[in-house]
């Protein structure tokens, strides 16, 4: 039986994922970006050559010299590629940088590496803020401490 007294709201939260900055954990993580960027690298070459095939089976195709449709449709086909290309080349370029700033980091620093959520349960009385205030902090892999009011 359930005391009046105690009955509360089951509620979602934000939960603060924190890392402490060891070499382990800088080395994973720009094995993980490298592999991303080799990632990004392989598909700019991919979309090139799709771009290229698509291009050239709609020349072998058409009858030269080649219709206005089938110029315009090489313009398209070239405009996306570049468009996506733009794109790749965006991502890139911010892993880049995310590999830049893990180095910058110094050992034992802790760094936001991720937002949760949690469920957690909230009754008169309670103070919200101190609920709402959580963080986990971890080093490895492992939980090294629990922040704030569970």
């Amino acid at each position: 039986m359930l005391d009046e007294k105690k009955a509360g709201l089951l509620l979602k939260r934000p939960v603060t994922v924190k890392v402490i900055v060891t070499s382990r954990w800088k080395e994973e993580v720009q094995q993980q970006l490298q592999a991303q960027l080799s990632q990004a690298d392989g598909q700019v070459q991919q979309l090139e050559l799709q771009g290229q095939r698509a291009i050239v089976e709609l020349q072998r195709q058409s009858i030269t010299p080649f219709p206005p449709q089938v110029s315009q449709q090489v313009e398209n086909i070239q405009q996306q590629v570049n468009q996506k290309k733009s794109e790749l080349l965006e991502q890139k370029n911010q892993l880049l940088q995310q590999v830049q700033q893990v180095q910058l980091f110094e050992l034992d620093q802790e760094v936001v590496q991720a937002q949760m959520e949690s469920f957690f349960t909230i009754s008169e009385g309670d103070n919200i803020v101190d609920k709402l205030n959580i963080e986990i902090v971890v080093r490895d892999g492992f939980v090294e401490e629990i922040r704030g009011e569970i």
